[in-house]
């Protein structure tokens, strides 16, 4: 493990308490942002968990499925804040990570693959915290330009790996020297927050740390100890995942076309695995994010920090699991948009507050900064919502939007734009012969009958699409990104089923 405050991890583990050590400056390739104004409120520690692909139904206390176990979640839920109704702007991990980190739409950023070159001139937030005086940390995924693992701006330390990096014994970046470390991801990236944490504590500036998991990414490979808990358990799947006329009435075109791709359940990943192979691993991957959202409050409690520092957990998007007959993610059903969010902070937060307002990915960059009392800055088109949480009366979004890009990687899925309001869906495709929809959500949750072509909604339809391209007009979002072609190419298709 990394040398971070010239203890080994073996020596960490035996005497975390030894006495103070310096922590080492990365070099940044240009010069800080202008300096944010001062809220006046207290600056505190904050530290945000982010996993990948964890959709927003698979935590223990919200009973899907039924057998998983997230004890510190339901924790999260019971003395913190659950924003039940938290989505992204893009459901595409690195589009989704650029959002988070800048406080922008993915056509604002120009993060809008997993595989270009990361864009010039973006601003990161933590880059204004570290500006603001805090010590700053990255430790994990980072998978934004490409497959590269370099330091980035706004850390003090860097711990990250290339693209998806690996499960078990990964080949890490510590502050910029390549070093294989054995052991398992999600423990090893939780055992080098918590040693940061501790030295980072002893000097008398306020910490951020950015803890960002690999988990639950396919292909999915749970820590030995809970590998096959789950092998007995019987899979539920969803109602919508069969094969009939039934299910795919109203729907477009590529959506059943998509069952016998990369990404769907008649073919997924190439017949690399079956279903409910998929769905057990999946939920026994999410079990170490679990524990490991549990030894960082442990290391909290135990450092008298539990009350006062901020930390906020969420999914970088949804997951797709049968679905329409789908897996992973990218469009814009329930499941793909839809994230995980909870947050934990005594001093600032009452226990058990339900967020039931419409918040996304975009949120997470002013909320921070106004948690560490400074005044977000007025380009992002994310809002706080530290108010929310707080369970205060104030003026808020009624809708939020969605766009994602047709990818040569993964052809499957259409350039998709659309609204969401409290009741209503309206996904519009781009540059596919197919038909848009419309859902209730209030009272067809699960997506299940298209009312684009039903008369008595025409009206409301042209509402929503008159608002979402109100919003790509007014954000500059008018024009299609076009990326060189690079990577992996997923687009074999898979036996016809019928």
């Amino acid at each position: 493990m990394s040398e971070n405050c010239g203890h080994s991890r073996r020596q960490f583990l035996k005497a975390a308490s030894a006495g103070a050590m310096t922590l080492p400056l990365l070099a940044h390739p240009r010069n800080a942002p202008k300096k944010l104004s001062s809220t006046g409120q207290q600056p505190r520690n904050i530290i945000f968990i982010l996993s990948d692909d964890h959709r927003y139904d698979f935590m223990g206390f919200m009973g899907k499925p039924s057998f998983l176990e997230t004890p510190n979640m339901d924790y999260f839920a019971r003395n913190g804040a659950h924003f039940k109704n938290a989505f992204v702007t893009t459901s595409l991990c690195s589009p989704s990570r650029a959002s988070i980190l800048t406080g922008l739409y993915s056509h604002k950023h120009g993060v809008v693959n997993n595989q270009a070159p990361l864009p010039e001139g973006l601003t990161f937030f933590p880059e204004y915290l570290k500006s603001a005086g805090y010590q700053t940390a990255m430790v994990g995924k980072w998978h934004m330009g490409d497959a590269s693992d370099d330091p980035q701006r706004g850390f003090d330390k860097w711990i990250s790996f290339k693209g998806q990096g690996e499960y078990y014994d990964p080949v890490l970046n510590i502050d910029g020297k390549h070093k294989q470390v054995k052991g398992y991801i999600t423990d090893l990236l939780t055992d080098y927050s918590i040693q940061w944490m501790n030295c980072a504590r002893k000097n008398d500036k306020p910490f951020f740390l950015y803890l960002s998991h690999k988990a639950v990414h396919a292909m999915f490979k749970p820590a030995k100890r809970h590998f096959g808990r789950y092998n007995d358990v019987e899979v539920d799947c969803p109602a919508t995942m069969s094969n009939t006329d039934e299910n795919y009435r109203g729907k477009p075109r590529w959506v059943r076309a998509q069952r016998n791709s990369w990404h769907g359940v008649d073919y997924m990943y190439h017949g690399q695995m079956n279903f409910d192979t998929f769905y057990r691993r999946y939920c026994e991957t999410l079990l170490a994010v679990d524990e490991s959202l549990g030894r960082i409050l442990n290391y909290l409690r135990e450092s008298d920090l539990l009350a006062s520092t901020l930390v906020v957990y969420m999914g970088d998007n949804g997951f797709c699991l049968g679905e329409h007959g789908l897996i992973d993610k990218r469009h814009m059903y329930e499941t793909s948009m839809r994230i995980p969010l909870l947050a934990h902070c005594p001093e600032l937060i009452p226990a058990g507050i339900e967020v039931l307002r419409l918040v996304q990915n975009i949120d997470i960059a002013p909320s921070l900064l106004e948690a560490s009392g400074l005044h977000p800055p007025e380009n992002m088109d994310g809002r706080s919502f530290v108010s929310l949480m707080q369970n205060k009366e104030v003026k808020w979004r009624d809708a939020v939007f969605y766009e994602y890009y047709w990818e040569w990687n993964f052809p499957h899925t259409p350039t998709t734009f659309g609204i969401r309001t409290d009741k209503y869906k309206y996904i519009h495709y781009h540059g596919v012969w197919d038909i848009d929809e419309l859902y209730d959500i209030e009272n067809d949750p699960h997506e299940r009958r298209n009312l684009f072509y039903e008369g008595q909604h025409q009206r409301l339809i042209n509402s929503l699409k008159n608002r979402l391209y109100k919003w790509l007009e007014e954000t500059g979002g008018m024009q299609i990104p076009i990326k060189r072609d690079r990577g992996f190419r997923g687009a074999d298709r898979g036996p016809e089923t019928q």
